[in-house]
């Protein structure tokens, strides 16, 4: 698969469109990013948009927020009367979850309503509940952490309500201003691999599954899943992520005692946290700036000690 295009030379403003090799580009953030057709703004259009996008959301969320719409009184009244803040914490999260679902539920029948030929106004009750619903649950997302533990994606949960507020074609345009700073955070966490770990005789082989990985995940992240070049761009990123796992290290037997030397446990736990947190940024599509700016200090840290904390951090899902 050929490589998406990079930094234009020109520097041409952000939101110029240009054509290569037949597919539209639009420039954001020094990147070529791929677009795609906006569909009609039609209710029927922000229902399947809008349920897409609760879909990813759960998909990257911690466990156990996907609670029903039909229940969000229950959860409200829990989360109410909860006082221990760890617990108000997890439950205002779970509330978020059931507003993010009580708003799709009312949008699938405001279109089966419309599909009946009854006119749905944009002042219509239902569609100011709607719009509540998404607001409270863009509000609660704070309470949210990521799958990886180590953060909140605000995007995800502002997605759903600009959706629902904005022309679609604005809230195309918006994604791809945010899949362009994706990008950027991407080349980010790989520059700082390579430059951290160049300085390790060890690791002296990982500039290049690190670049092909890096590649790979921009690719992703400008990729729909409803693509037809999805199957190849994720077998691309999963290949090259294989590949980074499995690079040799360039040492002798003995080097992980002597003193005075890096600890290489620690070195191959980094390389798999920065491949995981690379994954966990292109599949979200979204950039996840605290963790990223914490994994490149651990990288800076690990260069001037030899040693790296371990975190615990699970495997992409």
């Amino acid at each position: 698969m050929t490589q998406s295009p990079s930094i234009e030379q020109d520097n041409p403003p952000e939101g110029t469109r240009r054509n290569f090799d037949g597919q539209e580009r639009v420039f954001y953030d020094g990147y070529w990013i791929k677009t795609y057709d906006v569909p009609a703004d039609t209710l029927e259009a922000k229902k399947k948009l809008i349920e897409a996008l609760t879909r990813r959301l759960f998909n990257h969320t911690e466990h156990g927020m996907n609670i029903p719409g039909t229940r969000l009184a229950e959860a409200r009244a829990t989360y109410e009367a909860e006082t221990d803040p760890a617990k108000k914490r997890v439950k205002g999260a779970m509330l978020a979850g059931a507003l993010f679902n009580r708003a799709t539920d009312i949008f699938r029948k405001l279109v089966e309503l419309q599909a009946c030929g009854i006119e749905i106004l944009s002042d219509n009750p239902l569609m100011r509940e709607c719009g509540k619903c998404l607001l409270d649950a863009m509000d609660l997302g704070r309470c949210v952490l990521h799958r990886s533990g180590e953060e909140g994606i605000d995007e995800l949960w502002g997605e759903p309500f600009r959706a629902f507020s904005i022309p679609l074609e604005d809230f195309y345009e918006s994604r791809y201003i945010k899949i362009g700073q994706t990008m950027r955070d991407i080349d980010r966490i790989a520059k700082a691999m390579i430059a951290n770990f160049s300085q390790i005789p060890a690791f002296a082989n990982i500039e290049v599954p690190m670049q092909e990985l890096a590649e790979a995940a921009k690719i992703k992240c400008e990729t729909l899943r409803t693509d037809v070049q999805i199957f190849e761009v994720w077998a691309q990123m999963v290949t090259a992520a294989e590949r980074l796992a499995q690079v040799p290290l360039e040492c002798t037997q003995g080097d992980q005692e002597a003193p005075g030397t890096y600890n290489l446990s620690d070195g191959l736990h980094l390389v798999q946290t920065g491949r995981d947190l690379i994954f966990y940024i292109a599949r979200a599509r979204t950039p996840m700036p605290k963790s990223t700016r914490d994994y490149i200090e651990r990288l800076e840290n690990y260069v001037k000690t030899g040693r790296a904390p371990i975190t615990s951090i699970p495997l992409p899902a």
